[in-house]
């Protein structure tokens, strides 16, 4: 299937504290990753890594890079962490799939 994504490595950190299974592992592109539920920090927004609601025990860290993947071509607008990601993916689409392509090419696959 191919995203406006393609063509791009992303370079995304997870740490695991101490307390993981108990505590989500923080997961963190590059600071200032153009996506909407990034926070500028480069902090993951994702529900299932929110400590507070909706992390499980259960979670594998498969189903961790599952959801991170699937924010890259269906971001949330629920819970937007970043301004400029969120309103172009709302009020500008055409220009939020540019941004996202001219990212691609930032992070170049690894050959």
């Amino acid at each position: 299937m191919k995203t406006d994504w393609e063509g791009g490595y992303f370079p995304l950190t997870l740490h695991f504290s101490e307390d993981y299974r108990s505590k989500p592992p923080k997961c963190k592109f590059p600071q200032g990753f153009f996506l909407p539920n990034v926070y500028p920090s480069g902090i993951v927004c994702l529900s299932i890594l929110n400590e507070d609601s909706g992390w499980r025990p259960a979670i594998t860290v498969m189903q961790v890079f599952i959801g991170i993947q699937d924010l890259l071509d269906q971001p949330n607008p629920a819970d937007p962490a970043q301004t400029d990601g969120y309103h172009l993916f709302i009020q500008d689409p055409t220009e939020y799939k540019r941004r996202v392509r001219l990212q691609a090419k930032q992070y170049p696959a690894l050959v």
